[in-house]
């Protein structure tokens, strides 16, 4: 059964779509069955893993409206291991026509649901906001990972995310909790990326993830071809940021799972040895 990982933070640009995409492969890569699932009207994570968003037949967007069934949507292994869920403008529509439905916070969940046992991980892309298609992400997901950009304003709208995220777990998914955060575009030639790593540490009660991803050139170049930094340029700094990333939420998700196994041996009733006379 997969592990659903909403990956959000309401401030732009600070590499949630390029953490969607590169972690995903990167989880592909380590042989782990991975579905990503773009809820960004911008569509950026489709584009950035190859699909033409502006030619979709079926979305994301026709899938929450109704109009079609999650395999009708769904775009089977763009890469060995990586299918998607894309998106485009069109799902920037459904804020409004989802007004009035019925549990239409639970909608992605339904879906999701349905292919859980295929994958290992399903990873989804947030919009840079806190509206209806991040709160249906959060119902829908076991965790919320956080990525937080090295630069002045890191802390910046992270309050408010944390209490949607305290909200949601509170009013409609209970076993919501925060994955961790992980820095993004790292620059270790400035004091200043070294200062918010440490300002964050200090400030916030969270898992941090010890990989940091570097500002690097070639993992900006990327998504302008469609491809994953993995592929794009293996032996880029960017890619072995991702692959560490990949492997500390691996080696998470067993611990977890080891966890969860040892609280359910210990909740078992003991049986009773009989006495002998």
């Amino acid at each position: 059964m997969a592990r659903i990982i909403a990956i959000a933070n309401q401030k732009g640009g600070v590499g949630k779509t390029t953490t969607s995409i590169n972690l995903s492969a990167c989880l592909a890569e380590k042989n782990k069955k991975v579905l990503t699932v773009d809820i960004d009207p911008q569509g950026n994570t489709t584009s950035g893993l190859g699909i033409d968003k502006n030619n979709l037949n079926n979305s994301i967007y026709q899938m929450m409206i109704g109009e079609c069934s999650l395999e009708e949507c769904r775009i089977v292994d763009q890469y060995s291991n990586l299918d998607l869920l894309p998106s485009n403008v069109n799902l920037a529509g459904a804020e409004i026509e989802l007004i009035g439905i019925d549990h239409r916070e639970y909608i992605l969940k339904d879906h999701l649901n349905k292919v859980k046992d295929d994958y290992d991980f399903i990873l989804i892309d947030c919009p840079p906001s806190l509206s209806t298609l991040t709160v249906n992400a959060m119902t829908a997901a076991d965790t919320v990972l956080v990525p937080i950009q090295c630069e002045f304003y890191a802390l910046e709208g992270l309050t408010q995310l944390l209490h949607t995220i305290n909200l949601v777990k509170q009013r409609l998914n209970p076993t919501l909790y925060i994955e961790g955060v992980v820095f993004t575009m790292f620059d270790a030639r400035t004091n200043l990326s070294l200062e918010v790593v440490e300002n964050v540490k200090e400030n916030l009660n969270q898992n941090i993830y010890k990989t940091i991803i570097p500002r690097n050139v070639r993992l900006a170049e990327a998504p302008s071809h469609g491809i994953p930094i993995n592929i794009y340029d293996p032996r880029s700094a960017g890619a072995e940021g991702y692959r560490q990333l990949a492997d500390e939420v691996i080696e998470k998700e067993q611990n977890d799972f080891e966890i969860m196994v040892a609280s359910q041996e210990e909740r078992k009733p003991k049986k009773r040895t009989r006495r002998s006379k």
